[in-house]
């Protein structure tokens, strides 16, 4: 049984199964950034946790087509702490906020044994992709390059280190590249968990199979916290799909596309 999905259907809302809910003309959305489950103190600064919270969570709005307004921070923070420390937190916070135009309203702190942070984001939307909207035959493709962020948190917990521009450190988003292709996309979400884990989403949100054109390699598969899109589109529409990614400097891989079926994925489950 998925645990995850199974405490989900506890709540009947018509609005859950995004990354966020969409209510009105504005999306709402929140993810947790807890210590020792999501990173450790002594991988990053921290600066790097905030920037890194901060950029997960708003890769849930831009996915959905939405533009992050108002966050709000709850922060447990460790009694270690310096205000050295917090100072740098909460600058990485700002530095962020800053770039994407979001005013930081409000929130919580407490003390804890270690560092967790959620945020909430609140986004203004015109047009919003959803998960559904696929239809059999159309083409799934992803953004970027997959299975970086994997192989760099596997030399983290081998205690190496990693670079700064590591996509475990520096996520780039891809509002340019949804920004030129919202008229031709039908379905999308960000791959935090994975390209065969959110794929499986897609597909059984949609209730469909996925077809793979060739074999995907499971440290590329199954490599989560990418925040690349995962996204579909029409057969017709491939070459001009292609052509606005280019328009955006965005590498655009078609793999795959929806059949009659169920797709399961094989990867070890994130959550539970």
């Amino acid at each position: 049984m998925n645990l995850e999905n199974y405490f989900i259907s506890q709540f009947n809302n018509k609005n859950i199964g995004d990354d966020g809910a969409v209510i009105g003309k504005y999306v709402y959305s929140k993810d947790a950034f807890f210590e020792n489950i999501h990173f450790k103190r002594e991988w990053l600064s921290y600066f790097d946790i905030a920037k890194r919270a901060m950029l997960v969570n708003i890769s849930d709005a831009i996915a959905m087509g939405a533009k992050p307004k108002y966050a709000l921070l709850s922060v447990a923070m460790p009694k270690d702490m310096s205000a050295k420390d917090m100072k740098e937190l909460a600058s990485g916070f700002q530095e962020i906020a800053t770039k994407y135009n979001i005013d930081i309203v409000g929130g919580d702190t407490i003390s804890n044994t270690k560092l967790d942070i959620t945020i909430t984001i609140i986004s203004q939307v015109n047009k919003t992709l959803y998960r559904k909207g696929i239809k059999q035959n159309y083409l799934l493709a992803y953004t970027g390059v997959l299975g970086e962020s994997a192989k760099s948190l596997k030399k983290l917990q081998n205690l190496g280190k990693i670079h700064q521009k590591s996509k475990f450190i520096h996520i780039q988003l891809r509002q340019t590249f949804l920004q030129k292709t919202t008229n031709v996309l039908k379905a999308g979400m960000d791959i935090s968990d994975g390209l065969f884990c959110d794929t499986q989403k897609l597909a059984d949100a949609n209730g469909l199979g996925i077809k793979f054109f060739n074999k995907i390699p499971k440290r590329i598969g199954c490599s989560g916290e990418e925040y690349e899109m995962l996204v579909a589109f029409a057969p017709r529409d491939r070459k001009k799909m292609i052509r606005l990614a280019k328009l955006s400097r965005t590498k655009l891989t078609v793999f795959a596309n929806a059949k009659r079926g169920k797709y399961i994925n094989r990867c070890k489950a994130h959550h539970f």
